[in-house]
């Protein structure tokens, strides 16, 4: 057995011994996952994945690729495929047209599991792909969960992984099938990244009964206290937070009012588990107390609604910071910035999580949760103690900026705001104008869409022009010194989505109840028909062959090496990347639904350009280029710098 597919190979046994039986309920995949065709197919589930697994493992060994970046800064080089295991690999396989959330009467699970995605790791690596970034794969907390499933942000135990990823019919514990799809993925030659929750816990979380004191806990039992919600601020005492916090002045930060104050419990001395699964705690007096659910922390005037289902962890320990507010879970006050007042054995836990992952399932990588909220100290910790297990493992940060000071902290790419400025090209503008005039000090995902915005075609469902809306930001995106992100769906138009997190109406929230949410519930995308539409992934492929080819100019991000030249038409959007005797040029079109038309002009009065993407020569005479673009067409071009 090879110690580098031990896992795998385990898996590959079960599902051995499970092919000698028939199974006798119809099993339908999608063509899609092994086929470039529409449609479905009925299957022995045992033996179509004994044969993909099997095929997978005998297959040449792939190495990493860093097109020509140093081992530590691999990231430059990543093309992500953003994994949701629960959702990406979901699928009515019993074709009921529901999902169910217990196993089929043969054991395999109609939600996604870890099988199912090691299956379509070929799927994905054809696209191009070579980093895959999952979603928290721990098991989500019970009580308050949000959905039939729960938020897998509601973290019950970071060190174990949800056991409604694996398959039981397999008889393997959900850590040996990650350990297995992590080796798939390295046989692949391919990257993986896990994402880390270290600010909150799932309010009925494992710790809570060994280490009350990591948590903040309200007086009273949960009838008294079903309106504890965010402390409220005067207009004025607002005025001076967001002042103070402006100018990075943060010692005396007003606190909550001393009735909000007063609302919060000294940690209990026991716990007992209720028969609802909450929790409930005796303080040395003898008094009820409960856990404080969470809400949005920033800005402090923020209207979210709480969230019910998870809770802060309590990072320091100063009987004057009692309480959850702003100055105490992220904008710290300066009163807490002394080392007798740190948690430390709950940092120290949490610096653990991701060398458990290293040592345990040799992860590459790790996206962290808000890390924003996290503690400056803390967070250098996490990133110092990951580093001595393997000096090239990355960090990605949950952070807009891609600036010096993120690099400064050890971190290697950033979530970015390409996805909050997709919506006008007068935005899309504004940040490539300022890409050239400050460059990026490190890569921001290349992306319209996560799981917490809208879809790409969340307002065309079905719709061509969704699907041209998706083009054109993906092109435009492997333009940019950032890394190509593929959210898991978005090659097939889905415009359902996964959550409702940021830029999404009132309407959108009326339409789309938290019980219809797949980050919560149960959900599968359309693998089958995708949407009666043609999938992106040969379009996806060819771009992402374009900028391997290109890498060295694309990953660029000196200041002045991205420019954005003059395009008469406002709808169309052109960027210039500079390299060493010759430059890239990206033509497009914003508008999904209607053609543009519009002229270039260059030094140079007469020559031609062929489109890269589609093969059409372009012909510049008089020092012009004019374009009549279809909605969403983008054009390629490499021209020799002028």
């Amino acid at each position: 057995m090879s110690p580098k597919k031990q896992h795998l190979e385990q898996l590959l046994k079960a599902l051995e011994q499970l092919t000698i039986r028939e199974c006798h309920e119809s099993y339908h995949v999608p063509r899609l996952w092994q086929e470039t065709a529409k449609g479905q197919h009925t299957v022995n589930p045992a033996r179509y994945y004994h044969d993909i697994i099997s095929r997978l493992v005998n297959s040449p060994e792939l190495p990493f690729d860093n097109s020509g970046a140093p081992a530590d800064e691999w990231s430059r080089s990543a093309i992500v495929y953003n994994l949701f295991p629960r959702l990406t690999t979901a699928f009515d396989h019993d074709n009921n047209n529901i999902i169910s959330a217990d196993p089929m009467a043969s054991g395999f699970r109609e939600t996604g599991t870890l099988l199912k995605s090691i299956a379509l790791l070929p799927y994905i690596k054809q696209l191009g792909v070579n980093t895959l970034y999952l979603l928290p794969v721990t098991e989500p907390g019970h009580y308050g969960k949000k959905g039939a499933l729960g938020s897998p942000y509601a973290i019950k135990n970071p060190f174990i992984i949800d056991p409604l990823l694996s398959e039981p019919v397999l008889g393997l514990t959900a850590e040996i099938e990650l350990q297995a799809f992590v080796e798939a993925a390295h046989h692949l030659g391919m990257r993986v990244v896990l994402e880390y929750v270290f600010r909150t816990a799932s309010v009925d979380s494992d710790w809570i009964s060994t280490h009350p004191d990591w948590f903040y806990w309200l007086k009273g039992n949960s009838e008294e206290n079903q309106q504890f919600g965010p402390p409220r601020f005067e207009h004025d005492t607002l005025t001076r937070i967001y002042e103070q916090v402006d100018k990075h002045e943060f010692d005396h930060l007003p606190a909550p009012s001393e009735e909000y104050r007063n609302q919060f419990s000294e940690a209990p001395l026991t716990t007992r588990l209720n028969p609802d699964g909450s929790m409930t705690g005796i303080t040395a007096d003898g008094k009820e107390c409960r856990i404080a659910s969470a809400f949005s922390d920033w800005p402090p005037d923020d209207s979210q609604p709480p969230w019910t289902d998870v809770t802060y962890l309590k990072m320091h320990r100063d009987s004057s910071f009692n309480y959850m507010a702003y100055n105490t879970i992220r904008m710290y006050d300066a009163a807490l910035d002394r080392p007798e007042v740190i948690n430390n054995e709950l940092w120290a836990s949490l610096e653990s999580i991701i060398p458990f992952y290293q040592s345990t399932f040799s992860i590459d990588g790790a996206m962290i949760d808000m890390g924003h909220a996290l503690p400056s100290a803390l967070k250098a910790a996490i990133v110092e103690k990951a580093r001595q297990q393997n000096s090239d493992f990355a960090f990605w940060d949950e952070n807009f900026d891609p600036s010096s000071s993120v690099k400064e902290e050890g971190f290697n790419a950033v979530f970015g705001s390409l996805p909050f400025v997709i919506q006008d090209p007068i935005y899309i503008r504004g940040l490539l104008n300022f890409l050239n005039k400050t460059g990026s000090a490190i890569p921001f995902f290349a992306t319209g869409e996560n799981h917490n915005t809208p879809r790409l075609c969340h307002n065309h469902p079905r719709q061509e022009t969704g699907r041209n809306r998706s083009r054109f930001i993906f092109a435009l995106g492997i333009m940019l010194p950032a890394l190509p992100f593929i959210h898991s769906g978005m090659e097939l138009c889905e415009w359902h989505p996964v959550n409702l997190g940021l830029n999404f109406s009132d309407e959108d929230r009326r339409n789309f109840p938290s019980e219809t949410l797949p980050l919560f519930s149960t959900g599968s995308y359309d693998w089958s028909r995708t949407n009666d539409l043609e999938p992106l992934n040969a379009f996806i492929s060819k771009l992402l062959v374009i900028r391997r080819r290109y890498h060295d100019i694309i990953s660029s991000g000196e200041k002045g090496s991205l420019i954005v030249p003059f395009v008469t038409g406002p709808e169309i959007l052109a960027v210039m990347r500079k390299g060493e005797g010759h430059n890239l040029l990206f033509i497009g079109n914003s508008n999904p639904q209607e053609h543009s038309s519009g002229t270039m002009e260059f030094k140079n009065s007469h020559f031609t350009l062929t489109d890269l993407i589609g093969g059409q020569t372009l012909r510049v005479a008089d020092h012009k280029l004019h374009l009549e673009l279809q909605p969403g067409e983008c054009l390629i071009a490499e021209l020799t710098a002028e």
